[in-house]
C-alpha cells in the first residue's frame, strides 16, 4: 500500500508560510536530494489553492535547468486536489467528498508513495483524520514571529516516532516521524 508524506518547509518558529503567505525562506540545498524524493512518489493531493498556485506552475525561462527538471518531474505526477470546488480539469483530479474513501482507493492503487503538498487546510484536515504515513519536516534556520502555523487547531494529540533525521549544509534540519 502507497504511504502518504507531508514533506514540508517549516521555520524554526513553526509557521508553513509567512503572514503574507511568502514562502521565499525555503532554502533548496543540493545535498537535500529533493530529486531522489520526487522519484519516490507518483502523486500528489493538493488543496485548491495550492494546486491553483503551484500545480500548473511552470519554471522562468531564466531559470536553470535543475529549477526546470524539478518542476517538469513534479508535473508528471498524479494530481488529485481536494477542494469544494469540483471542477474540471485536465492535469487533476478534483475530489469533494468522502475524502477518507478517495484518499484509501488512491492507497490502494499500485505504484509509488503520495506526497501531501499542501496547503494548510488540507494538511489539517489529513492531521485530523489520521491519513498521513509519514511526516518528513525539515525545519529552517529562521524564525518568522507569525504566519500559518504547522500544527493548529488539532482534533487530537499526536503521538509520533522519530524514525530519522538529516542535517544539511544551510543548517535546514529534516525530521522524519511515523504516527505511534
Amino acid at each position: 500500500m502507497k504511504k502518504i508524506i507531508l514533506n514540508l518547509a517549516v521555520t524554526l518558529d513553526g509557521f508553513i508560510e509567512g503572514p503574507k503567505g511568502e514562502v521565499d525562506w525555503c532554502i533548496m540545498d543540493d545535498d537535500m536530494n529533493f530529486p531522489d524524493f520526487l522519484k519516490s512518489v507518483d502523486t500528489i493531493f493538493y488543496g485548491r489553492i495550492s494546486y491553483d498556485e503551484w500545480g500548473n506552475y511552470q519554471a522562468d525561462e531564466n531559470a536553470d535547468a535543475a529549477e526546470k527538471e524539478m518542476w517538469n518531474e513534479i508535473h508528471s505526477k498524479n494530481k488529485f486536489v481536494f477542494s469544494s470546488q469540483n471542477r474540471e480539469d485536465k492535469n487533476a483530479v478534483f475530489i469533494s467528498s468522502d475524502i477518507i474513501d478517495k484518499v484509501n482507493e488512491v492507497k490502494n492503487q499500485p505504484g509509488r508513495d503520495i506526497w501531501l503538498y499542501g496547503g494548510a487546510n488540507l494538511i489539517k484536515t489529513f492531521i485530523n483524520l489520521n491519513l498521513i504515513d509519514v511526516y518528513k519536516i525539515s525545519v529552517h534556520p529562521v524564525a518568522l514571529g507569525s504566519g500559518k502555523p504547522l500544527f493548529e487547531n488539532l482534533s487530537q494529540r499526536i503521538a509520533l516516532k522519530l524514525t530519522d533525521t538529516r542535517v544539511f549544509k544551510s543548517g535546514v534540519v529534516e525530521l522524519t516521524y511515523q504516527p505511534e
